[in-house]
C-alpha cells in the first residue's frame, strides 16, 4: 500500500501524530484538527499553533497559511477551551524527543503516516 500524504505535515508533526494513534487521513478526519492538536499536547509535546493550522489546512487540502482568519480564531478558541480543561501539569519531564525513520514503500510494509506535501525544511510545527 502506498503511503498517505497530506499537505503541511512534516516529519516531526507526522511522528507526533503517529505517537498519539493518528496514522491516516481517516483518523485525522474522524477527530478533527483541534482534537488531534490536543492529543499531541496531552502527550507532552509542545506544538505551536502552526500545527493546529497545519492540521486544518491538511483537512481542507490547502496551505496552512490559507486557512481563513475567522477559522483560525475559531480553532484557537476551541484549543484554548480544551486546554483549560486539562489537569494541572505534574512535575514530570516532557515527552522524549521524536525521531523519524524512512519506511520502504513496498506492498508488504505497514502503511506509514508520511503526511508531507511541503518541500523539505517547511515543517509547520
Amino acid at each position: 500500500m502506498s503511503t498517505v500524504k497530506l499537505r503541511n505535515i512534516g516529519p516531526k508533526s507526522a511522528a507526533w501524530l503517529r505517537q498519539v494513534g493518528l496514522r491516516s487521513r481517516e483518523d485525522l478526519e474522524a477527530v478533527g484538527a483541534v482534537d488531534a492538536f490536543m492529543r499531541v499536547k496531552r502527550a507532552g509535546f509542545r506544538p505551536s499553533l502552526n500545527l493546529l493550522y497545519a492540521l486544518e489546512g491538511a483537512l481542507l487540502d490547502c496551505h496552512w497559511q490559507e486557512v481563513p482568519e475567522a477559522r483560525r480564531s475559531e480553532l484557537v478558541n476551541a484549543a484554548e477551551a480544551a486546554t483549560a480543561l486539562l489537569p494541572p501539569p505534574r512535575n514530570r519531564p516532557a515527552a522524549s524527543p521524536v525521531t523519524t525513520t524512512q519506511v520502504a514503500d513496498t506492498e508488504d510494509a505497514a502503511p506509514a503516516f508520511n503526511l508531507f506535501d511541503e518541500p523539505a525544511g517547511h515543517d509547520a510545527d
